[in-house]
């Protein structure tokens, strides 16, 4: 976990910040919340570091503003989606600490911790009580795993892609929906309800006028998420094409959940296996249940559980865990993001 500056006293800002908005919270030591805002995107791959760091001080500056006096922050705790690498989130820590200061942030120097998103889904799926152990899979518009053993021991994955061996996610299944559609379509592939259903999403009566309209973009690349619940719709129905392709994506992550418990020595505990991101959190009910039945084959002891919680609500009990802060602040603060 990247770590920056020192820590004097006051208030925590927590941060949940991924591709396509960005939550902060601010509360104090007791899990009391005082301010919360959104702001855009995240995204450090695509635009720098230090334009996705202005994303973040924006949004910070809006919960700050709302508050009854000058804040003095104590800690900022933040997970973020590109920090896949322990040497991102210590760029990111050193990047957030710098701005803090240059901005003339409410404490000259509060301590900054940096984690990569995945973490703040775990921590809100773990108990309060007790040594933290389980695994967490994020299915929103991509898809990564974190698990966290006793003593501390930490499971990863880079999941920067096809380089990483990633396969999966709400963007990218909306692309092989199209890729089947597109065969179906044309004659080289298995005939599929997706070659209808997909072009009448967006209005149109073709995949020829789909793939033109994509192509060309009279429909914005940032709609293309739009067809998942398509696919999933279709998949319900009983379209064999759209129902391998869910298939395939509960397969994933079970794969993920069940590396990371082996590489954690957890195959055979009963721990968590934390579910979250907007394509688990919709418990789809193929992908649900084939995700169920995998993990009990895999780890039949394994617990899965989904969580709807905003993940900004992990940033903040990772906040609450690194200040030793009483059972009262957990009880709190989870009432308060119920």
């Amino acid at each position: 976990m990247g770590v920056s500056g020192e820590a004097p006293g006051g208030l925590i800002v927590a941060i949940d910040a991924g591709g396509s908005k960005t939550d902060v919270a601010v509360l104090g030591p007791d899990g009391t919340v005082a301010a919360r805002a959104r702001g855009g995107g995240f995204r450090p791959q695509s635009t720098g570091v230090e334009r996705a760091v202005d994303t973040l001080q924006a949004a910070v500056a809006e919960a700050l503003a709302g508050l009854p006096a000058p804040a003095d922050v104590r800690l900022f705790s933040a997970c973020l989606a590109g920090a896949d690498f322990p040497v991102e989130e210590r760029e990111l820590a050193e990047a957030v600490a710098r701005r803090n200061r240059a901005a003339g942030g409410p404490a000259e120097r509060p301590l900054v911790r940096v984690a990569n998103d995945t973490f703040a889904l775990l921590r809100a799926g773990l108990s309060d009580e007790g040594e933290p152990a389980g695994v967490a899979v994020v299915c929103g518009a991509g898809i990564n795993c974190s698990g966290l053993a006793p003593g501390g021991r930490v499971a990863r994955f880079a999941a920067v892609g096809r380089i990483s061996g990633d396969w999966g996610g709400g963007a990218h299944l909306a692309e092989e929906a199209v890729w089947w559609a597109a065969r179906a379509a044309d004659g080289r592939g298995e005939a599929t309800a997706l070659a209808r259903e997909l072009p009448a999403h967006f209005g149109l009566s073709t995949m020829p006028e789909l793939i033109e309209a994509l192509h060309l973009g009279r429909i914005e690349r940032a709609r293309r998420h739009e067809l998942a619940p398509v696919l999933f719709a279709v998949a319900s129905a009983g379209d064999a094409v759209a129902g391998a392709i869910v298939a395939r994506q509960a397969d994933e992550v079970v794969a993920l959940a069940s590396a990371a418990l082996d590489r954690l020595g957890l195959l055979e505990a009963a721990v968590p296996v934390v579910l979250g991101g907007g394509v688990l959190a919709a418990r789809h009910p193929l992908l649900h249940e084939r995700v169920v039945r995998g993990l009990a084959g895999r780890a039949p002891r394994a617990v899965p559980r989904v969580v709807t919680a905003p993940p900004v609500l992990g940033a903040a009990l990772l906040a609450l865990d690194h200040l030793g802060a009483p059972a009262a602040a957990y009880a709190r603060l989870r009432e308060h993001f119920a």
